[in-house]
């Protein structure tokens, strides 16, 4: 991948833009703006313009349910989870 792509996290299927690729260790890492985390490449695949959406906290929950809502919040927590584990093993 590269920046400018687009990649979709596999545990969540959260998409992001691609803002920057490094090496450290032998694995590559993605930057993607979703959530300014660094992922390692095995866990992304490419995703599409279609999918990526970047709407401010406001314009996201106008019309949603609360089960949509919900659903958020675990997502959230998935990235949160995984996150911390994949950050612990960047360096």
């Amino acid at each position: 991948m590269n920046v400018g792509d687009y990649a979709r996290y596999k545990n969540t299927g959260t998409v992001g833009k691609v803002l920057e690729v490094k090496q450290e260790a032998g694995v590559e890492w993605i930057l993607l703006d979703t959530f300014n985390l660094y992922y390692d490449a095995t866990t992304l695949e490419p995703g599409s313009a279609v999918e990526y959406k970047t709407f401010s906290v406001k314009e996201r929950t106008v019309g949603l349910t609360v089960e949509d809502i919900e659903a958020m919040k675990e997502e959230i927590a998935k990235v949160e989870r995984y996150g911390s584990i994949t950050a612990s093993g960047g360096g």
